[in-house]
């Protein structure tokens, strides 16, 4: 029997149609096997945090799945998402067209050379938070012991 897992994802692109690249994503996301349901967050404007200066602004959203697939697999579909969305890692926390990243998995706390989960720095990132409190406020942080509503809250 396979088991249906909760994951929270942080969409955000500062290149090209940024709102068509987040809405782009969020449907390959829904079309994928295994994915049962999508449902996203508003739209945040922000400005890049790190990386090279002189970014153009950044469109943020989160994202709530469901799913069948297990971490690694999701993983694996969201790096193929935003392979076929024309992202290129040239440098780090450089512009793209879109990322996206794995905040939460059910209440796995998870390290391997390739995935971290939580996120490490989602809880200093007022771009995630920001969209993930609208969706998943009453949310728990695994490792912090604190919803993502308090951790949005502390951020001002």
């Amino acid at each position: 029997m396979n088991t249906v897992h909760t994951a929270y994802i942080g969409l955000g692109s500062n290149l090209g149609d940024r709102r068509a690249l987040i809405e782009g994503a969020a449907e390959r996301l829904r079309a994928a096997p295994m994915v049962l349901d999508v449902q996203l967050s508003s739209l945040y404007e922000t400005e890049a945090v790190g990386g090279p200066p002189g970014q153009g602004m950044y469109l943020n959203a989160a994202g709530r799945l469901e799913t069948m697939l297990q971490p690694h697999g999701l993983l694996s579909l969201m790096m193929a998402i935003e392979h076929e969305l024309g992202r290129e890692r040239r440098e780090h926390w450089g512009p793209r067209t879109i990322d996206l990243d794995l905040l939460l998995f059910d209440s796995a706390v998870i390290e391997t050379s390739d995935l971290i989960v939580p996120h490490p720095r989602m809880h200093e990132r007022w771009f995630v938070l920001a969209p993930l409190a609208e969706i998943a406020a009453e949310v728990m942080h695994p490792v912090l012991g604190v919803t993502v509503g308090e951790l949005r809250g502390r951020l001002g």
